[in-house]
């Protein structure tokens, strides 16, 4: 299972929020391009990047401090927040991003994510953040009529292999992931699942792993020095 340390971005700043209230945010470090040297220096293998500001805005204004990190560090970085363009898409892969996260965009616009997987294939991840099981979309601020586990049977319909689950309630607490939300995605589909929200014990890393996920993505734990990514390597499987 990969592990990924995520680096949220707002305002140019390294920051967390707390179940996706962008009023309960920290602010953890000024630059988001040193952040991302430690966590390579720490043997990360790969990084999870957050726009915050495009998430909301669907405006990339991120985009200089996002291809400053491809270009300073070596491991590869998935990235989402306000992806809803082929030509940003095209921005961000040409400045070293690995793959692309899609977020809203898959809810609102199932054409633009056809055309986007048609264009770079499994360079295109979607995310999908749910509250009580179903899917929120426009940086977390609106919650969708539309199931989860519906959404993943048609994305995979539609091609996508690689789906990043939020459980938005679970995010920023410290109280674990949703396992049973997690293991009804898994029963649901083949695609490559990664777990992000809640995340913060080797215990909850080790359970994921023998849900034999894809990844896990681990953030306000890490920050707030809960736990250290170097006690969580232990069981990471860096396959894939």
């Amino acid at each position: 299972m990969i592990l990924f340390p995520a680096i949220d971005i707002r305002n140019g700043k390294c920051v967390r929020l707390i179940q996706g209230d962008y009023n309960q945010e920290k602010i953890y470090h000024d630059s988001p391009v040193k952040v991302a040297k430690q966590w390579q220096d720490q043997q990360a293998n790969h990084l999870h990047i957050v726009d915050l500001d495009g998430a909301k805005t669907g405006e990339s204004r991120n985009i200089d401090t996002i291809k400053a990190i491809a270009q300073q560090t070596t491991i590869p970085i998935q990235l989402g927040g306000g992806i809803r363009s082929l030509d940003i898409i095209k921005e961000y892969l040409d400045a070293g991003v690995d793959r692309v996260i899609v977020g809203t965009a898959a809810i609102n616009d199932k054409e633009f994510l056809q055309r986007s997987i048609r264009e770079y294939g499994e360079k295109i991840a979607v995310s999908i953040d749910a509250r009580s099981g179903y899917v929120a979309t426009d940086g977390w601020t609106e919650t969708s009529s539309v199931k989860a586990t519906d959404l993943v049977k048609e994305l995979e319909q539609l091609g996508v292999k690689t789906i990043i689950y939020t459980d938005i309630l679970k995010d920023g607490m410290l109280k674990g992931p949703n396992f049973d939300e997690l293991q009804q995605l898994k029963n649901t589909t083949s695609i490559n699942l990664i777990a992000s929200g809640g995340v913060s014990t080797k215990q909850d890393v080790d359970r994921l792993i023998s849900m034999n996920l894809y990844g896990a993505i681990i953030g306000k734990a890490l920050y707030d020095g809960t736990v250290t990514f170097e006690s969580l390597l232990d069981g990471e499987n860096n396959a894939g």
